[in-house]
């Protein structure tokens, strides 16, 4: 392994952690806005706030980290990304920036019409912002990032493989929340909310499930490097996303929630290093390779010793942060499952 390509890897480890972490808190604006009105949806909306209101600021943790190893490992590459796709990276941005602000302005608003409003937003923003990162991906798989001048601003990103890696995103988010949301009703004594979560999570994932492997097919015409990596290199990770995916559902359906959890996160996990498996060696598809595009040896190794600094210093306090998380969503939870049983 070369020193550029032990730093694209380190850069690749954020994108799948911000994947699943993220990935899991974006998912859950789907709930949010499915959940029903006021007052059949309080509940659910209620445990959406529990579960990620004290992690959701710290995912993007993971969204920093990815853009500052790509701009300072691999400058002339993020530069060719960020001019040719800066309107969906803008809109992904507006969706963070907006969810963000809905999602703590919604515990204080003073009316239920505004309280409403910035639901709606909140779970609004929470989907267009997975859709226009996967449009993103997409357009970078799909070779339409070129190096040496400004690619077409609509069609780089409005393609099928854009499309399809936008509604993927969307899709594998909400079941990856699903999973977790279910688990956190059960563990919470909630089982009407369990059973409800549950079968509109497996709904979820047999439906998205379906157009990962449906979009197998056009991938295959519209990117043909990509669907060609996919076929061979990385055909044992798909396989093993398509069978832990499959075990999801299975825990799902048996009311395994806790071993659902984890099956669903080898799944998301398993495709999203497919993709990069099957992308490599490649920086821009068809445009640069990992070797060619990456900066100075003295900045990789830089960077290098920076993420193991923080593999030190941040992810323990971020692991501990989660964990806090969940034993004081399980206490309020629980709390609030018994005044309600009582009423």
């Amino acid at each position: 392994m070369t020193l550029a390509d032990a730093v694209a890897a380190a850069l690749f480890v954020g994108v799948i952690a911000y994947a699943l972490f993220g990935g899991a808190d974006f998912g859950s604006g789907f709930f949010d806005l499915t959940a029903g009105g006021a007052r059949k949806g309080a509940q659910l909306r209620t445990l959406v706030d529990h579960s990620i209101g004290p992690v959701w600021e710290a995912n993007h943790v993971w969204l920093i980290y990815i853009l500052v190893m790509w701009w300072t490992g691999f400058p002339e590459s993020f530069a060719a990304a960020m001019n040719t796709l800066i309107i969906p990276m803008l809109l992904a941005l507006l969706g963070i920036v907006l969810r963000g602000a809905a999602f703590a302005f919604r515990k204080y608003a003073p009316t239920m019409g505004q309280a409403r409003l910035y639901g709606t937003i909140f779970a609004g923003s929470s989907l267009i912002t997975p859709f226009f990162l996967g449009a993103v991906a997409g357009a970078i798989a799909s070779g339409r990032v070129p190096i040496d001048r400004r690619g077409d601003l609509w069609s780089s990103w409005l393609n099928p493989t854009s499309v399809l890696g936008g509604v993927i995103a969307v899709g594998t988010c909400a079941f990856l929340a699903g999973v977790f949301l279910t688990a956190d009703a059960d563990r919470s004594d909630l089982p009407k909310l369990a059973e409800t979560l549950r079968l509109r999570t497996t709904l979820v994932g047999v439906v998205t499930g379906g157009v990962v492997f449906a979009a197998l097919v056009p991938i295959h015409r519209d990117a043909t490097t990509l669907a060609h990596g996919l076929e061979h290199r990385a055909a044992p990770l798909i396989v093993v996303s398509g069978l832990a995916g499959a075990a999801t559902l299975g825990c799902l359906i048996t009311r395994r929630y806790r071993a659902g959890r984890v099956t669903a996160v080898v799944a998301v996990g398993s495709v999203i290093t497919g993709w990069g498996v099957a992308q490599y060696p490649w920086l821009l598809v068809d445009q640069v390779r990992i070797e060619d595009g990456a900066g100075v040896d003295a900045t990789l190794v830089g960077l290098l010793v920076v993420v193991g600094l923080a593999a030190v210093i941040v992810v323990p306090p971020l692991a501990y942060l989660f964990y806090l998380a969940q034993q004081a969503d399980t206490e309020t939870e629980t709390v609030t499952a018994r005044s309600e049983s009582r009423q």
